[in-house]
């Protein structure tokens, strides 16, 4: 397994330590960290920093973790890769998702019927846009040049670079069977180790069903590290985070991540934080987020608990581990990140020799 960590998100922008940072994530570079992701919300965007990152950065890969399709045209989205691959030294992922009507229809004012054609589109377009192809494409959402225009079909001025990967960020099932069928890796989010038949299952449904070797395409999932002897005590403070992303992420008709969890094996609890966070009552909701929910899919505990479920996500099928050290400074975060990247090569070494 790599291993890759994050960064950016909702919140990012708030406070001007865009600085420390950076101090943080070169220094992840250098403890061997494979990929660096920029997360895209509604905080700062996905590519600017990874722009910056590329020029203090030397071995990692970097990867838009993600790009929102709606934020920009497919042609804008090709041409911001391949500038990102020609200033990286070809580290650059491009990674793609649909994000969900509140920030496609609030933010973008864009339409969000049909996310997976869009997302189908864009990346057809990237691919011609990469192969270095004049493009010209007919899609529901997408047609172009346009046919009663005075445009016509453009080659891009950079040169090809077909060997830019593309990774998605699907959770439902048609979306995860469309990522086997034509990404080069799975942005996983909602993966419960225990049943990774419900997502990561999907996809490899969707890579076969495409003729696709074994092996076409990588899947990342990951959680929080934080490591002490009181279990309880580093539960606690995540049942708020899960019950926002079980309440909060999404409407009450289309909360994406809800559903994932709830085909994970989490149905009758994943309802009733969501209708409690409905009514008002957070306090309530994050009580009843379930203890197993927050360990399946995070790193806590012992070292010998988190070897133990750093082995379920290898057996699980998972290839990236992601991961979101956590500690009151950056050196308590820095020295989990450090023990996370030695475990995981001792568990790698597991499976070369065979062991369990």
């Amino acid at each position: 397994m790599r291993t890759a960590i994050g960064f950016g998100g909702p919140a990012s922008g708030k406070r001007r330590d865009w600085d420390e940072q950076v101090d943080f994530l070169r220094e992840a570079d250098r403890l061997g960290v494979d990929i660096l992701w920029s997360a895209e919300a509604w905080g700062m965007d996905g590519v600017s920093t990874l722009a910056y990152l590329a020029a203090v950065t030397e071995r990692c890969q970097l990867g838009t973790g993600i790009l929102q399709i709606s934020a920009r045209t497919p042609v804008m989205t090709a041409m911001t890769a391949l500038s990102m691959a020609a200033i990286s030294g070809d580290r650059f992922i491009l990674g793609l998702g649909v994000s969900g009507p509140q920030v496609v229809e609030g933010l973008h004012g864009v339409r969000f019927a049909d996310p997976l054609g869009r997302l189908r589109e864009t990346v057809d377009i990237c691919r011609q846009a990469f192969a270095g192809e004049k493009i010209a494409y007919e899609g529901r959402h997408h047609v172009l040049p346009l046919p009663d225009g005075q445009g016509k079909s453009l080659r891009l001025a950079q040169p090809a670079n077909d060997s830019i990967e593309i990774w998605l960020a699907t959770l439902g099932p048609k979306s995860l069977r469309y990522t086997g069928e034509a990404a080069d890796g799975w942005v996983g989010v909602c993966f419960v180790p225990s049943r990774p038949e419900v997502t990561w299952g999907q996809v490899l449904d969707g890579a076969e069903a495409a003729g696709r070797p074994p092996g076409s395409v990588a899947c990342q999932a990951g959680g929080a590290i934080e490591f002490g002897d009181d279990l309880e005590a580093l539960i606690e403070p995540r049942r708020p985070g899960i019950a926002f992303t079980l309440g909060a992420m999404g409407s009450a008709t289309a909360n994406f991540y809800n559903d994932a969890y709830r085909r994970a094996g989490f149905e009758e609890e994943c309802r009733h934080v969501q209708r409690l966070w409905l009514d008002g009552d957070r306090a309530a909701a994050a009580a009843a987020v379930p203890d197993r929910l927050i360990t399946e899919t995070n790193f806590l505990g012992s070292h010998e608990q988190v070897i133990a479920q750093v082995r379920a996500y290898r057996d699980a099928g998972v290839d990236v581990l992601r991961l979101q050290p956590e500690g009151p400074t950056a050196a308590d975060r820095l020295d989990a990140l450090a023990q996370m990247i030695d475990i995981v090569q001792a568990v790698n070494a597991e499976a070369s020799d065979g062991a369990p």
